[in-house]
Formats: structure tokens, sequence, C-alpha cells
């Protein structure tokens, strides 16, 4: 129940953090008054394992293919760093991981997609590579674990000019101590 309260606060923060301002009201409504009724909680997909399966806690099971750790990139929307719903359950796994091993470091690094300028292109980088790092912090790491750095356009896994090579290049990484 907590991990799901963790990420609905993750999701409400992250959409808060949109870069268009707020638009005005034309015409505001009254104040209603209500008495509270039943809390409506969005849930976000939830990574199934198998109970036996590994430790999550465990080094091991960041090498592990049935492991959620072993899962280690997010992608994002075009000119967007929010993080989607469906990185949600994987965000909260890697922040349980550094939660339960504390001496662990992660570099994040935030990775565009060839289109708009090289300034550009670092700055959403960094934006990425933040929110993932702010997710992360959220749901159980801490900041002298974490690294933020963008790569801009400079890292691409695909070099195709098509949306879906496009598309592998809009990522936050995640790479644990000795991966960097």
């Amino acid at each position: 129940m907590r991990a799901l309260i963790s990420i609905s606060a993750l999701t409400l923060l992250l959409a808060a953090c949109g870069s268009q301002p707020p638009a005005p009201e034309q015409n505001p409504a009254g104040v209603e008054s209500r008495t509270p009724g039943a809390v409506k909680v969005d849930t976000a997909p939830i990574v199934k394992v198998q109970p036996d399966s590994f430790d999550p806690g465990s080094i091991a099971a960041l090498k592990d293919p049935r492991s959620p750790l072993s899962k280690r990139s997010i992608y994002f929307d075009y000119d967007s760093y929010i993080v989607k719903d469906e990185f949600q359950a994987l965000l909260a796994a890697h922040g349980k991981f550094l939660s339960a091993n504390p001496k662990m470091k992660m570099l994040l690094q935030g990775n565009a997609d060839e289109r708009g300028s090289r300034e550009y292109n670092l700055a959403l980088g960094q934006k990425r590579a933040d929110a993932v790092r702010k997710g992360l912090v959220l749901l159980g790491g801490r900041e002298e674990q974490l690294e933020a750095v963008s790569l801009g356009e400079e890292k691409p896994v695909c070099t195709e000019s098509s949306e879906e090579c496009w598309g592998k290049n809009r990522r936050g990484d995640m790479l644990y101590s000795g991966e960097f």
C-alpha cells in the first residue's frame, strides 16, 4: 500500500512539473461544501514477479533477466521529460533496491534524439535525467546515491532517421556502480 501511495504521489508530482503555465480561469466556480467520501487512487502498472525467483535487494538481481532491475532505460515522449506511467513500477523497483543497498551509487544519463540543436538536446537530456532522479528519490533512493548527467544526442542506440528509431533514443539510462 505504501508503494502504491508513493507511486501515486510521484505521478502527481511529475504531472505538476509540466512546462506550460496553467490557463487563467474564465468563469471561476463558486466554492462548494462537500463531505469527504471515498478516495479513488490511480494505480500504475505493477511488475509481476515470482516471489522466490530472486531477492530484490541482492546485487545479483541487477543481472537476472527475470528481475525488473535488469531493465535500465526509461523512454520519453517527443519533447517531454515526464516519466510515463508505464515506467513507474520500474522506478519503484530501482528505488527499493537503492534503499536496501545504501552504498550503491547510480549514474543517470539523459538522452535525446537527433532532432533539435545541440544545446536544446543537452538541456532536454538533463531534464530527463533529473526527472528519473527525482522519481528514485521519492521511491527510496537517496540524493547522495544519484548523479544525473545529460548526454544529449551523443549516445544514440539507433541511427536511422525514423520515428521508431528516435523513440529508442529519447531515454534515461540507469547505470549502477561498476557500470560507469
